[in-house]
């Protein structure tokens, strides 16, 4: 079969606008709306987890875009694109999407190494220590009041009881306790402290810290309940992409030419 020139001519133009038509979900006061921006919320969306493709999902965004170009068509009628305040706001907006477009390639391009991560979380286990202490602790205001205190703690008074005067208003009442902790936990001249010490033992002098003179006490010790890498990994990775992204800001900005 033939067709006539008329028919032919409506067929050509059928098949050339079709794509047109279908690159776009809706066209508003004669601005498109590209399908390819609702692929790229449902994208966004499915990858977060919040639901998964669907005609329902599509339909509901479509509505939406159109709901925005509508507004956003009415407010530049209405002047709002020229407001300085706005000019400001689309313009760190731009600056931020731009700069996260960015960063995202370089942590791609640049991932942290497994040997890395390792040496971090062996240089964590190093300074956290491979022990827990249970410590109390009395803090007083003089060094001759902390020597006192351990005076009646060698004439066999109660820590507890003594704790009652303490400074530190959180452990006074409850005997001074500080709980489970590891030495990283605490200040160094704290820690290093009471490290020396053995179960049930007392600080034969006061220990100065900013605070006042303290008096310590360790209760029991145990082996520390350290993490393993596993756990920690996501943390260690994260910490030494900020380490590494921030390295690469500093040194952008040091090649910068600021006036």
């Amino acid at each position: 079969m033939t067709l006539k020139p008329a028919r032919l001519l409506l067929a050509l133009i059928a098949v050339a606008t079709a794509p047109a038509f279908a690159q776009n979900i809706a066209v508003v006061n004669g601005k498109a709306i590209p399908t390819a921006r609702v692929d790229a919320i449902v994208k966004q969306v499915v990858a977060q987890g919040q639901q998964p493709d669907s005609p329902q999902l599509r339909e509901m965004i479509k509505k939406d875009l159109i709901s925005r170009e509508v507004l956003m068509q009415e407010a530049e009628k209405q002047g709002y694109s020229k407001d300085a305040s706005v000019k400001t706001q689309l313009e760190n907006a731009r600056q931020a999407i731009v700069v996260n477009a960015m960063v995202a390639d370089y942590v791609k391009k640049n991932p942290v190494k497994e040997a890395d991560v390792k040496a971090e979380y062996d240089r964590f286990v190093k300074e956290t220590g491979d022990k827990e202490y249970h410590v109390r602790h009395i803090l007083v205001e003089t060094e001759a009041q902390a020597n006192e205190i351990i005076t009646k703690l060698k004439g066999g008074a109660k820590f507890e009881d003594l704790a009652k005067q303490s400074k530190d208003t959180g452990s006074a009442n409850n005997g001074g306790d500080l709980d489970w902790a590891t030495p990283s936990s605490f200040p160094p001249v704290f820690s290093d402290a009471f490290v020396k010490l053995q179960k049930g033992q007392v600080t034969e002098k006061p220990v100065q810290t900013p605070n006042g003179f303290h008096v310590i006490k360790v209760d029991d010790v145990r082996a520390a309940k350290l993490p393993s890498l596993e756990e920690v990994k996501p943390q260690i990775e994260e910490a030494l992409t900020q380490k590494k992204l921030q390295a690469y800001q500093e040194e952008l900005v040091k090649k910068a030419k600021i006036q």
